[in-house]
C-alpha cells in the first residue's frame, strides 16, 4: 500500500478535487475545501479553512485559526501569523450576494504576515514584505518593507531573513545574518547579486 504524500489529522476535513503536495501537514479542525492548490511541504496549523480556489505555493506556514479565501494567492515560502485575516469583497452585506466580486490578493514569495493582522482584499503584499503583528493593510505593500500600525505605515526595510535593514549614506546595508547585502535606490529595495 502506498504512503499518503501529506498528512492530515483525522479531525481535519479535506474535501475531494483539490490538490495537496508532497510532505505537507494539515492539523486539528482544519477544512481543505474543493478546488484550493497546495503546494508540497506546506503547514496548515489548527482550525484552519482554506476556500476554494486558493493557492498556497510551497513551504507556506499558516498558523492556527487563518481563514483563507477565494482570490488569495500566496506564493513560495510565505507565513501567515496566527489568527491574521484576509478579506475578498470590498463592501460585504448579508443580504446581497458578492460572491462574483470576490478580490484577488496575491502575497509574494518570502512575506510575513504577523498575528492578527488584517489584509483588505486587492492589496498585494511585495517579496519578504514583513507586516507587523495587529496591522491593517489598506493599499499595496513593496517588496521588503517593514509595515506597522493601523492603517499600516510603512516603518523601514527588513532582508530576507527578516532583520532590519539600516542603509548608509550610499544606500547599501548588509544583512546581520545572513551578510547579505542590499541596495536601496529610488525608495526601492533590492538584493545585490
Amino acid at each position: 500500500m502506498d504512503e499518503p504524500l501529506f498528512f492530515s489529522h483525522e479531525s481535519a476535513i479535506v474535501d475531494d478535487g483539490c490538490t495537496i503536495g508532497k510532505g505537507t501537514k494539515i492539523w486539528h479542525f482544519s477544512h481543505i475545501m474543493s478546488g484550493c492548490e497546495i503546494g508540497e511541504s506546506c503547514n496548515i496549523g489548527q482550525n484552519v479553512v482554506v476556500s476554494p480556489d486558493v493557492v498556497l505555493g510551497k513551504n507556506v506556514k499558516v498558523q492556527n485559526n487563518v481563514s483563507i479565501y477565494t482570490g488569495v494567492i500566496c506564493e513560495d515560502d510565505v507565513f501567515l501569523g496566527p489568527s491574521m485575516v484576509f478579506t475578498n469583497v470590498i463592501n460585504p452585506r448579508s443580504a446581497i450576494n458578492r460572491r462574483g466580486e470576490y478580490m484577488r490578493t496575491v502575497v509574494k514569495k518570502g512575506a510575513t504576515i504577523g498575528a492578527n493582522a488584517t489584509i483588505v482584499c486587492g492589496n498585494d503584499i511585495g517579496e519578504y514584505a514583513l507586516i507587523g503583528a495587529g496591522a491593517v493593510i489598506t493599499k499595496e505593500v513593496a517588496p521588503y518593507a517593514l509595515v506597522v500600525g493601523n492603517p499600516a505605515k510603512q516603518m523601514g526595510w527588513v532582508s530576507e531573513y527578516g532583520h532590519r535593514l539600516h542603509f548608509d549614506k550610499n544606500g547599501e546595508a548588509i544583512c546581520p545574518e545572513s551578510r547579505e547585502k542590499y541596495i536601496l535606490k529610488n525608495n526601492e529595495v533590492k538584493k545585490a547579486i
